[in-house]
């Protein structure tokens, strides 16, 4: 999976997009920059969707380790200290 670049100075792209009438409407009245912050939604709805998709592309594995822990122990349990 890539990192996404977020700075002032990556190419930005012209797009079209819906939004409520009333919500823009109140960012322009708050003199929210609607551009910045639809793109600071998306790199964090994109953030949180890669999570999602890694703990379904490794949700058998996790399971397998922590039945392995169940059923063993930690692999260097008994050098633990607490």
């Amino acid at each position: 999976m890539g990192t996404l670049e977020h700075s002032s100075r990556a190419q930005r792209r012209a797009t079209n997009v819906s939004i409520s009438a009333e919500i823009l409407a109140e960012a322009r009245d708050l003199k929210v920059n609607v551009s910045r912050a639809a793109e600071e939604g998306l790199t964090r709805a994109i953030a949180a969707r890669r999570a999602e998709v890694w703990l379904e592309e490794n949700k058998a594995a996790m399971e397998s380790s922590n039945a392995y822990v169940e059923e063993h122990g930690l692999p260097l349990g008994k050098y633990r200290r607490f």
